[in-house]
């Protein structure tokens, strides 16, 4: 049997991938059955997507609210000095999410990203005195490094990671007055 193409190939790791977004946790069984592939051709696609860290993990999307936790967007704009190299190894080496975690703060994600902050963080906190805690932290440790920061409060989350939220309902309470 003539080995793959390339083009075949992305194609099928694209048709995972796809998958693996609506759902990861589905048993292999199903998720080979939705991608029109056999269960021997699924793994192998499956562990050289992880070995080449195409697929960084699989998490649970969770509701913070269920859980008495918020989610909080901390943008960053960071100064015109240059980073330091200490700086830079303590955002590589997340002693960033360590600090956080011990404040009780989840580090969602995080991204330096291009436009009017530089760096943008999405976290969970019980509540904002928590992550202006954190903040400060971080303003210890990125000393030099943030010009402005601003936080927002998500009031209520429409979709998370390709899920859309189960109570969407409940969005119209924000939106309704009666």
């Amino acid at each position: 049997m003539p080995k793959s193409s390339k083009k075949q190939i992305n194609e099928d790791e694209k048709k995972l991938l796809k998958v693996l977004q609506e759902n990861s946790a589905d048993n292999i069984e199903n998720i080979a059955k939705k991608c029109g592939f056999s269960r021997q051709k699924l793994w192998r696609i499956k562990k050289r997507l992880e070995k080449n860290k195409t697929v960084w993990g699989y998490h649970a999307v969770v509701d913070e609210e269920k859980l008495g936790l918020k989610r909080y967007l901390i943008l960053i704009k960071r100064t015109n000095k240059p980073m330091s190299k200490m700086q830079l190894n303590i955002i590589t080496s997340r002693k960033v999410q360590q600090v956080s975690s011990k404040l009780g703060i989840n580090i969602e994600s995080s991204f330096y990203i291009h436009g009017s902050y530089d760096w943008f963080i999405n976290v969970t906190a019980k509540d904002i005195r928590m992550v202006k805690k954190v903040i400060e932290v971080f303003a210890l440790l990125l000393k030099g490094f943030m010009a402005e920061v601003s936080v927002q409060e998500v009031v209520f989350v429409v979709e998370k990671n390709n899920f859309t939220n189960p109570n969407l309902d409940q969005i119209k309470e924000f939106f309704i007055s009666e």
